[in-house]
């Protein structure tokens, strides 16, 4: 990211978007396999995802390919913390094995502060019924939504840079509307791309008159 470029603090239980060039506060959160985990990273993207609830079968599709190219994101640079609005008990069987950092927010705290919302539309649209059936979905382990847990849920995604600020943003507009695997290692490469283009040392111009030796 440019040094220069003018940023927006992001203050919890705001109604607007997240959007690219926005600054997160930073934050230390206790992960289901009780370890601590943070955004930003001082060393590397973090991939914050805002998923629906432990029994998603749309979201457990999600993870499944996550987890099958977890290597690939971790080599990017890429640093995945998936937040689901299910408590920890019920997330167990279902994201307990996750190789990336999961994170319980039953009260829907974190959503309410990067403004993730839920619609009639996260499981009507066409888009979400046919991923569904694309993806195999039936054939997953999946459950009902628990008391408080709403099917409504809208999913989310964040690409935040080491320092602080929101490199891309995307709001689901259904249920498996979703940055891919690849969208979010293409992204990584740009950022880090840009961030070697910058540091770069300038070099200047050899003078008019100069004689090559």
């Amino acid at each position: 990211m440019s040094d220069n470029k003018e940023h927006t603090a992001v203050k919890p239980g705001l109604k607007n978007k997240i959007q690219a060039g926005d600054l997160v506060a930073p934050k230390t959160l206790t992960t289901i396999k009780g370890q601590p985990t943070q955004w930003p990273d001082p060393e590397r993207l973090v991939h914050l995802q805002f998923r629906r609830f432990a029994g998603c079968p749309f979201c457990n599709m999600h993870m499944r390919a996550m987890t099958l190219r977890h290597t690939e994101l971790v080599a990017a640079g890429i640093r995945e913390i998936v937040i689901f609005h299910s408590s920890e008990a019920s997330m167990q069987p279902f994201q307990g094995d996750a190789p990336f950092d999961v994170i319980s927010d039953p009260e829907k705290k974190l959503y309410q502060e990067f403004g993730v919302e839920k619609s009639l539309r996260a499981l009507m649209d066409p888009r979400a019924i046919a991923a569904a059936i694309k993806g195999g979905a039936r054939k997953m382990k999946t459950a009902n939504p628990d008391k408080g847990e709403s099917p409504l849920g809208l999913p989310a995604d964040f690409l935040i840079a080491p320092d602080g600020s929101v490199v891309a943003s995307k709001y689901g507009a259904h249920a498996y509307d979703q940055w891919s695997v690849d969208d979010v290692l293409e992204m990584a490469r740009g950022f880090y791309a840009g961030a070697s283009a910058q540091s770069e040392p300038a070099t200047s111009p050899a003078p008019k008159n100069a004689t090559a030796h």
